[in-house]
């Protein structure tokens, strides 16, 4: 992965980061973010992969169904955010609609996406701190606001 600071005013800043064939993008975009000391930032990503893992969020269960996309696809959307987990590190949040070869699509939470040819990520961070709380009722981590606050 290569990334570079495109902008940085007003206590923002706008990163990008260049994924390259064959690496994981949830984990490689997870470790950017703690190596960085990104806390609170909104992502937005467009590429491809040649293999995916989306999951569809299963209340009943309080777990991820997951979907598997064993083939080359468009990412034709991803947008998310980052925040502090419960164990002080980078939490990642990201949807995707991926395109498939007959213009069909798959999408949900992004699990796992082996990229290919190339992912290219967009970071909007902010110096605010967001806190992601694990919520056992639901069995997820959302944002707590009140958790965030510096």
């Amino acid at each position: 992965m290569k990334s570079a600071k495109i902008s940085g005013e007003a206590g923002s800043e706008t990163r990008v980061a260049i994924l390259e064939s064959g690496e994981e993008a949830f984990t490689t975009l997870t470790k950017f973010a703690n190596d960085a000391g990104i806390t609170a930032a909104s992502l937005t990503a467009i590429g491809a992969f040649e293999r995916a893992t989306v999951g569809w969020f299963d209340f009943e269960k309080k777990t991820y169904k997951k979907i598997e996309v064993a083939e080359q696809c468009e990412v034709l959307s991803a947008i998310g955010d980052i925040a502090v987990g419960d164990d002080g590190k980078a939490s990642l949040h990201v949807h995707v609609v991926l395109g498939l070869a007959d213009g069909s699509t798959r999408g949900g939470h992004l699990l796992e996406g082996k990229v290919r040819p190339t992912l290219e990520v967009v970071i909007t961070d902010t110096p605010a701190h967001l806190r992601r709380k694990k919520k056992p009722d639901l069995g997820i981590a959302l944002i707590d606001i009140a958790k965030g606050k510096t």
